[in-house]
């Protein structure tokens, strides 16, 4: 998994500069769920259609704010055209802060938070009633669990045993407002959650070869239930002056000496 572990350096180190360009954005959500996507797509777990150039499996980044770290993943495997990556916070071009339908290889328009596994769950039941082999995964923040909405999908997705479900949580300890801890105490979320018998696992949210074997763990369970995984993630994860730092929910301002110590730190 080390080829994994470099890419989602690579990756970083490109939406850095995009952040940089376009001024604004999600920095802290983006890089603590950054891992998790770059397994997902490089390791083989979102199947692709190869002569439509679309995937057949479904992701829903709930926390539709840092949708843009899907963005040069997509582009490195051909989906979303390069031109468009290369024009975002230059000149016109189809990316935004926020992901929507309207972008190549985005799957739900997201955004107000706490309806990911909702959505997700339409779809998993979907694919259920056509007789498809596909999945859906969702990713959201432990915030989302403040969330009725998000209580109600967990509902739905449990009653109807939505084994093509597979929901990563990412647990950074932080929201806007600061510590979960200190604005609304969630712990423990797994044994809040273990009441519906999900099929679940824990992972170091950060490391690929740990998220690759949770993952392939979840997808051998013979239990006919959803899949949920607890990642323990950093918010702002790769980036000092970002990391655990509540206000790096939003892009902000840069002297030239930070600026040049965070691409030091990624390289």
């Amino acid at each position: 998994m080390q080829n994994l572990n470099q890419l989602a350096k690579e990756y970083r180190s490109e939406l850095f500069e995009k952040f940089l360009a376009v001024g604004q954005g999600h920095p802290g959500s983006t890089f603590s769920m950054l891992d998790m996507v770059v397994t997902l797509y490089h390791a083989g777990f979102m199947k692709l259609d190869l002569e439509k150039q679309k995937f057949v499996d479904k992701l829903i980044i709930s926390k539709g704010h840092a949708t843009v770290a899907l963005y040069p993943i997509l582009t490195k495997l051909g989906i979303i055209p390069r031109e468009d990556w290369d024009n975002w916070g230059v000149k016109e071009t189809s990316l935004r802060v926020f992901g929507n339908t309207t972008i190549p290889g985005i799957d739900a328009t997201s955004g107000s938070l706490g309806h990911g596994v909702g959505l997700g769950a339409g779809m998993a039941l979907s694919f259920k009633k056509d007789g498809s082999n596909n999945k859906v995964f969702v990713i959201i923040s432990e915030g989302e669990l403040y969330e009725g909405s998000t209580w109600e999908g967990l509902l739905f997705a449990a009653h109807n045993k939505l084994d093509n479900l597979v929901i990563l949580i990412d647990i950074n300890s932080l929201i806007i407002l600061g510590s979960t801890d200190d604005c609304l105490a969630l712990n423990s979320i797994k044994e809040k959650l273990s009441g519906w018998d999900f099929v679940s696992a824990e992972v170091d949210g950060h490391d690929c070869t740990d998220i690759y074997d949770k993952l392939k763990y979840l997808e051998k369970s013979v239990k006919i239930m959803p899949r949920i995984l607890f990642a323990k993630t950093v918010k702002g994860k790769g980036f000092s002056v970002m990391e655990n730092k509540a206000n790096w929910h939003y892009w902000n301002p840069l002297t030239s000496a930070q600026i040049e110590l965070c691409r030091k730190e990624i390289k």
